[in-house]
């Protein structure tokens, strides 16, 4: 399958975050207040969204690269936050385009380091084939934290802080 990779900017990014909602949340548009907030993240550098175009212009494919400032590695890190296909396009190129091409963004800005996160067999084979593994020395630990809306802003606060 022949695609072409582009960066998304600005408004442009409504039919790949539509491709996401309609896989990630059965339909449900984000809420406009954080589709704000992704807005701006575009705007000042710190997500990239990437698009797979087949050849009649269809969006194909979508990935969510996040940068950020790193610490202890002095620099910037990355991580893949979304990858998604049509299934009709998987397996036919259009996923690993993707990845290569957010490769290639972080190249540009001097990311050293990419990760991904994912629980699914399937995708840990296919960043398995792009070079990705495990982190030995890494336990990844989460926790959930209650949030309140505050309204009209739609602003999301810790509960806890308020």
């Amino acid at each position: 399958m022949t695609v072409e990779i582009v960066s998304i900017a600005g408004d442009g990014a409504q039919a790949p975050l539509a491709l996401l909602e309609e896989t990630l949340r059965a339909g449900e548009p984000l809420p406009d207040a954080f589709a704000g907030e992704i807005r701006r993240a575009i705007s000042g550098g710190e997500l990239e969204i990437l698009a797979a175009r087949d050849t009649t212009g269809e969006t194909v494919g979508v990935l969510v690269l996040h940068f950020r400032p790193s610490v202890s590695a002095a620099g910037l890190f990355a991580s893949l936050e979304e990858l998604y296909v049509r299934p009709e396009a998987r397996r036919r190129g259009a996923g690993r385009a993707l990845v290569e091409a957010a490769h290639g963004r972080c190249t540009a800005r001097g990311v050293s380091y990419v990760e991904v996160q994912t629980v699914d067999e399937e995708a840990r084979e296919f960043y398995a084939a792009l070079g990705y593994g495990p982190e030995k020395e890494v336990r990844l630990l989460s926790r959930s934290l209650p949030l309140q809306r505050e309204e009209p802003t739609g602003v999301y606060r810790n509960s806890s802080t308020s």
